[in-house]
């Protein structure tokens, strides 16, 4: 959508109350998008020396990269997320609810579609907001590739009301199974995992732990040995495939002495109700199915007002973070498509990727405001980790140091903690650590409702 003429009638909603500030406007309040918000906010949101507004269609935060802790449980998102409306307040931005849906450049303007509550009633009328610099930071979405099947009878983990759907339907999956006075039919209290990128390797091992915890609490029909299989479903050679192969090895071995059942290069064909149909026409029956392969952009950006998008809807930017047909727009993190000069791929889709995206964003957007020639980005890997539930964490920083056990532990809990950082201050996270540190030990180790 570009040009409509609905939205051609609406005056265009203000966003600072002072029309001599630069307005920029960031859209999406993920792991890039809420950063980069917060850390001008609290600069020059704080001194009015800009006016910084978010757009975002939901009115809480989760880290993404936590999402499939949200689904098994172990990770209470109404205890663990964050308020924008109250956030900005405190950091000094203007928060609007609403998802983009347009753009018209020449305008320097963009579509919000209405916000409806769940009787379909409109909270929001459609709007339109004005900028003068647009960061563009709506993240990614899971790629189905057009299998048949996989939006009516599986789940993905791309927002929080999908992960605590997941939730609530494993814990229901196993309250059934244990009320039911026949045999467990096939596949029931089976889950099938497609996609062994990082999301469905670390859900594989938090759901083997937090279905026999579940289990646990007197639901003393269910054998966990017997009853709860995982399958782990991957397309390519092996699991992991955008990490180092002796960390993929070893996450595999850990995953085998849990059970889980490990199937490399294989392609799904279809999903169905309750079972689904793999390349060779073999079917695995499964009672939860989650969707973890593949990413793109949003739909709504393909080619949106004439910018530049690559085949997975991704923004192609240029090393400036600027998108390469409009220099007022830019984009960071998994919507946007960033080579760098001497590299012949994009950028991963990374949550470090987009946090150092942020960071470089604040220095990009004080030096418009002075007028002076934009810096260029530059990436620096810092590794990778994997959590496997409590079992094990696995992980290589700068290229050539592996960790393993507490210290790959505290590293990987590490990377939470300076987001919040950014979002909060440092007082606030360790207050907010020291409390959750004493309430855990009177409270259930997983979400039960």
């Amino acid at each position: 959508m570009t040009h409509d003429p609905l939205y051609d009638s609406i005056a265009e909603t203000a966003s600072s109350d002072d029309p001599s500030l630069h307005r920029v406007l960031i859209v999406g309040g993920g792991a890039g998008g809420l950063r980069l918000t917060s850390l001008l906010g609290a600069t020059l949101g704080r001194k009015r020396k800009a006016s910084i507004t978010l757009l975002d269609k939901s009115r809480i935060h989760v880290w993404k990269p936590l999402l499939h802790e949200v689904a098994s449980g172990t990770m209470d998102s109404e205890t663990d997320s964050l308020e924008l409306i109250a956030h900005a307040r405190l950091r000094h931005y203007r928060y609007r609810i609403g998802a983009m849906i347009g753009l018209n450049r020449a305008k320097r303007q963009i579509y919000v579609a209405p916000s409806v509550d769940e009787e379909g009633q409109t909270v929001i009328p459609p709007r339109v907001l004005g900028y003068d610099t647009l960061v563009i930071a709506v993240g990614s979405m899971s790629n189905d590739f057009g299998t048949p099947g996989v939006n009516e009878y599986a789940i993905t983990l791309d927002t929080l009301d999908q992960a605590s759907r997941f939730n609530r339907r494993m814990i229901n999956a196993c309250l059934r199974a244990n009320a039911q006075y026949e045999p467990l039919r096939p596949g029931q209290l089976h889950v099938a995992i497609v996609g062994a990128g990082a999301t469905g390797v670390e859900l594989a091992a938090e759901l083997h732990k937090t279905m026999r915890d579940v289990v646990s609490y007197n639901l003393d029909r269910i054998n966990p040995e017997m009853h709860i299989k995982i399958e782990l479903i991957e397309a390519a050679p092996r699991i992991l495939p955008a990490l180092p192969e002796d960390i993929a090895t070893a996450t595999a071995e850990v995953l085998r002495q849990l059970g889980v059942n490990i199937r490399t290069g294989t392609r799904v064909m279809e999903v169905r109700a309750g079972e689904v149909v793999l390349a060779s026409g073999e079917v695995v029956p499964a009672e939860l199915i989650v969707w973890a392969a593949g990413i793109k952009a949003p739909d709504f950006l393909h080619e949106i007002d004439g910018l530049e998008t690559d085949r997975i809807n991704r923004l192609v930017v240029r090393p400036t973070l600027q998108t390469t047909r409009d220099d007022d727009v830019f984009a960071i993190g998994d919507c946007a498509s960033v080579t760098l000069p001497g590299e012949t791929e994009p950028l991963p889709p990374r949550a470090q990727v987009a946090h150092q995206q942020a960071n470089f964003m604040v220095k990009a957007i004080k030096a418009r405001l002075h007028g002076a020639p934009l810096p260029q980005f530059k990436y620096r890997d810092f590794g990778s980790l994997v959590a496997l539930a409590d079992y094990r964490t696995l992980g290589v920083l700068f290229h050539n140091v592996k960790l393993q056990g507490l210290l790959a532990r505290l590293s990987y809990l590490s990377l939470h903690k300076r987001h919040l950082q950014a979002l909060h201050g440092s007082f606030k996270v360790a207050l907010d650590t020291l409390v959750n540190a004493i309430t855990r030990r009177t409270e259930p180790r997983i979400k039960l409702h």
